[in-house]
Parts: structure tokens; sequence; C-alpha cells
């Protein structure tokens, strides 16, 4: 752990809020990537990063060595599985989807960036995401922590309370439920990403 990193820890633990502050403004754009790809749209993850945060404040004192960023991806991800609990015990389906609720690219456009380019990797990346929240739960966190997040298998561990046994597993069967939710639709990925039978 940086030195930092730990001089605000201990800071935080001792109810000092800007030094909590410091480490939310370190965390909160990965911690809001994980709740955004698990709940799929931005309001209910950007409640899930607020309620995220607030739990981990409450809980900073408990917080004992080991990575501060699996404490936090486990915390949000304890949100998220609450927040996916309470859609499945009372669904909705909306009228219509409003243009803001359209998700946004994963990642902000290069302003050099040719229009054709960015159109085909913001469509690479809604086909990614479709996939993404067609996996159970457990192997979308899994897949998010490893492949998205960058973690560790033992960090992804960590941040899910799961052995490494399972971790492992939930990742391969989670890659593998994506290539085949991607070839099933390949009428949705960017011509150029298409597997063709062809010649």
């Amino acid at each position: 752990m940086q030195t930092d990193e730990a001089s605000l820890i201990e800071r935080s633990q001792r109810a000092d809020l800007d030094a909590f502050n410091a480490l939310v403004v370190a965390y909160q754009g990965q911690v809001y990537s994980v709740c955004l790809r698990m709940l799929g749209s931005p309001q209910p993850a950007e409640d899930a990063t607020q309620e995220a945060f607030i739990a981990a404040f409450r809980a900073v004192s408990r917080f004992r060595r080991g990575s501060l960023r699996a404490w936090l991806f486990r915390i949000a991800a304890n949100v998220c599985y609450d927040e996916l609990r309470r859609r499945r015990s009372r669904p909705q389906v909306p009228l219509e989807a409003s243009a803001g609720d359209e998700r946004p690219a994963a990642e902000p456009a290069s302003s050099d960036e040719p229009l054709e380019e960015r159109a085909v990797r913001q469509e690479l990346a809604r086909c990614l995401e479709g996939g993404l929240a067609s996996l159970p739960a457990d192997q979308r966190l899994a897949v998010i922590l490893r492949d998205v997040q960058g973690l560790a298998y033992e960090e992804v561990a960590e941040a899910t309370g799961a052995s490494l046994g399972t971790v492992k597993s939930r990742i391969s069967r989670g890659r593998a439920a994506l290539r085949d939710f991607l070839l099933a639709h390949g009428e949705l990925l960017p011509s150029r990403f298409r597997h063709s039978s062809e010649g």
C-alpha cells in the first residue's frame, strides 16, 4: 500500500472526512464503473456508488491490511447485489426509454478520433455491455473485476469473498458465456468484428 494511501486510511479511521474524501476522489471512477456494469444504467450506478462510499466511511475503522480497492469493490458489489435482488422482487418495465437513459460509451471519445471509429467503438461497447448483462451476477462481477478493472485473481477473490478456485471458475464460465453471447448475437457487432463463414 502506498504511504500516502496508508496515511489517508489512518486519518479516515480517526473520522477525518477530508482524508476519506481524498480516497473517494481516488477510487470513485473505478467504483462507479463496476456499479454501472453491474446495474446497467447511470442513475442506479450513481446511487450505488454513493451508497457504497457511505457504507465504506461507516466501516473504515474496521478496515485492516489488504487492498483498499478490493475492499471498496466488495462493498460496492454488495450494494449492487442488494439492488438486483430488489429489482427481482419488484420488476419494473419502463413505458418508454427516454433519450437520457441511454448508457454512455465505456470511455470518453478522443477529440481526434474519426467519427466512424468512435461509432464502431461505441457499437462494440454496447454489444459487450449486453453480453455482460446476460451473465449471472457472480460471473459478471468476477469478469468485470478481472477483465475490465484489471484486478489480479487474488484481489478478485478478496473483493468477492470467494475462494481463488471459485473466482477462476466464475471468470472462465463468464468468459465462455460472453463468447457464446457474442457469437449468437453477431448481427449486433460492428461488421468488421463479425465472424464470417464465407470463404
